[in-house]
């Protein structure tokens, strides 16, 4: 039969509204086996609780296995190449504010582009950070005072340059003139715990999931909030109570992919990720991990707040004049 045919039999189904058959693509299920969870920090660091937190519900949400892989150093940034990398449209990762807002600005050798190379997909858990000294240090403004008068002879731990907390803490410097305390990097926030309980170090800022369990034993002693009151921390005072003033920040973790995740891949968890996250038991799991969990859970949320902390990451390197290798 030539085309005119075919077209003129197609005209008369048409018209007598006669039903016409046509192939329809469907997209690929997924996914297809079991997920790997990449974390850029060791196991017991609060990054990885949040991992944690959200692997079982997400793998019975997706019906595969969800497999957190601890992949820790740079700050989370190797654990991020990786995530920015992989191909097998089944790894996804958690990683830290600084993996997409300040990395590239401190380090012009960045493996990957915050901006481009990654699928953003939900904020997780947002938390302030406490100020945290040995348990004999002084309190409160006496604290940072002592600081002050110290100069260059106390020193901080973080979790590696650039991240929240070594940025956090050359912010603070700014905010309090003399304070001269140098860095001193660690793998994790366990580590720098570690550190401050062996005297090695005299401060760090670290998140309250961290922290808390030292402080309330009496081996670490909390000088402040880095942001206002909080539920995760209900009995310490905001920093600007110790005369610190205008000084704000939060740790937050997030769950990104690949920038070529799947369509199929994006859609399922567009659609699972918000339950997963409001669901009653899981708010729980992040809050005795030391986070809270996002009242939005959404890519849209994400990409509006990297955007909007970048821009502070920014100031604060700027004023800072931190640069890195």
């Amino acid at each position: 039969m030539s085309l005119a045919a075919h077209l003129g039999a197609l005209a008369v189904l048409l018209a007598c509204g006669a039903p016409v058959a046509f192939a329809q693509t469907q997209p690929a299920a997924w996914p297809t086996k079991p997920l790997r969870l990449l974390v850029g920090f060791p196991g017991g660091s609060t990054p990885d609780g949040a991992a944690r937190a959200i692997a079982e519900p997400l793998s019975k949400a997706l019906g595969q296995p969800v497999i957190v892989d601890n992949k820790a150093g740079a700050s989370g940034n190797i654990a991020a190449d990786q995530i920015a990398k992989a191909t097998d449209d089944h790894t996804l990762g958690i990683v830290i504010n600084g993996n997409l807002t300040s990395a590239k600005m401190l380090y012009p050798k960045l493996p990957y582009e915050p901006a481009t190379d990654f699928t953003y997909l939900t904020m997780v858990g947002t938390a302030p950070l406490i100020l945290v000294a040995q348990a004999a240090a002084p309190s409160g403004k006496a604290f940072i005072d002592a600081a002050r008068s110290a100069g260059e002879k106390w020193s901080y731990g973080s979790v590696g340059a650039g991240s929240v907390g070594h940025l956090g803490m050359e912010l603070l410097k700014t905010r309090v003139p003399g304070m001269g305390a140098m860095h001193v990097p660690y793998q994790g926030n366990p580590q720098v715990v570690t550190a401050m309980l062996g005297k090695q170090v005299e401060m760090a800022l670290v998140p309250p999931g961290v922290a808390l369990p030292q402080i309330n034993a009496g081996k670490l002693k909390a000088i402040g909030l880095t942001t206002g009151r909080s539920t995760l921390a209900p009995d310490i005072p905001p920093l600007a109570d110790a005369g610190v003033k205008d000084f704000e920040l939060e740790v937050w973790t997030a769950l990104v992919g690949p920038a070529k995740l799947s369509a199929a891949a994006k859609s399922r968890l567009a659609a699972v990720l918000p339950g997963v996250l409001q669901d009653a038991a899981v708010r729980q799991q992040l809050f005795n991990q030391g986070w809270q969990a996002p009242a939005t859970a959404s890519a849209p949320a994400l990409q509006a707040r990297v955007a909007a902390e970048s821009k502070t990451m920014q100031r604060i390197i700027s004023a800072s004049g931190i640069k890195l290798q």
